[in-house]
């Protein structure tokens, strides 16, 4: 007389147990792309003090406060004007979203370059970097990138590094540091879903949003350096 209940108990426990097992497995497939970036970039990943002297370096943009580089922004340009002045890098180039006339990310990333001591004509700007993977297939098809120093923070340089490795630019990272506030862990927290985006980036190899026609700036930058 307790038989069905006996069966109703199994089918529940085969439920849950199913239930774990496919969240179990959902957490496996979104850890996936985060260990991929890990894994492609684990050799890749330098310090302004030890990173290979390179003719290129790219800064992305990270957003502009009234019109000005944000803090995290700043920071990037920071260690990008270093190492021009330590003549570790020949030339900048500036990477960003100037989708609409009032937002104008590399302008405002070549004014805060050349307030800190880096002549302009050592400075390239990408008006078209919407995001990483832009910025990386502009960076190779566009300007004519084959190898640079990418320059960002901490969370988002694997990224960075791995999306241009794809798109054929050889690359160094430096992930410069910040202080670990709301923006900061809001940041790190966003990569996680970005990874996954990053990683289909990765094999389709959508063409950028706006690729437009080659452009001499990074070869006319290097030839004037030397």
């Amino acid at each position: 007389m307790h038989l069905p209940r006996i069966r109703a108990h199994a089918r529940s426990r085969t439920v849950q147990r199913r239930a774990v097992q496919a969240v179990m497995l959902l957490c496996v497939l979104a850890l996936l792309p985060s260990a991929w970036l890990f894994t492609a970039t684990s050799d890749r990943l330098r310090t302004a003090e030890d990173v290979p002297r390179t003719d290129v370096a790219v800064v992305f943009g990270a957003g502009l406060w009234d019109g000005e580089p944000s803090p995290y922004l700043a920071r990037r340009l920071d260690a990008a004007a270093r190492l021009y002045r330590e003549g570790r890098v020949e030339v900048l180039l500036v990477t960003g979203d100037n989708s609409r006339a009032e937002y104008d990310e590399p302008d405002a990333m070549r004014a805060y370059l050349t307030d800190h001591g880096v002549p302009d004509a050592r400075i390239v700007s990408d008006y078209a970097g919407f995001d990483t993977w832009d910025s990386c297939v502009r960076a190779r098809k566009i300007f004519g990138v084959d190898e640079a120093v990418l320059i960002s923070q901490g969370f988002h340089i694997r990224r960075a590094v791995a999306l241009c490795e794809q798109a054929g630019v050889r690359s160094y990272g430096i992930g410069v540091a910040d202080r670990h506030d709301v923006t900061w862990y809001y940041g790190a927290a966003r990569e996680m879903f970005a990874a996954g985006k990053a990683a289909l980036d990765a094999v389709l190899e959508p063409d950028p949003h706006f690729l437009g026609p080659e452009e001499p700036g990074v070869e006319r930058a290097l030839a004037e350096a030397r």
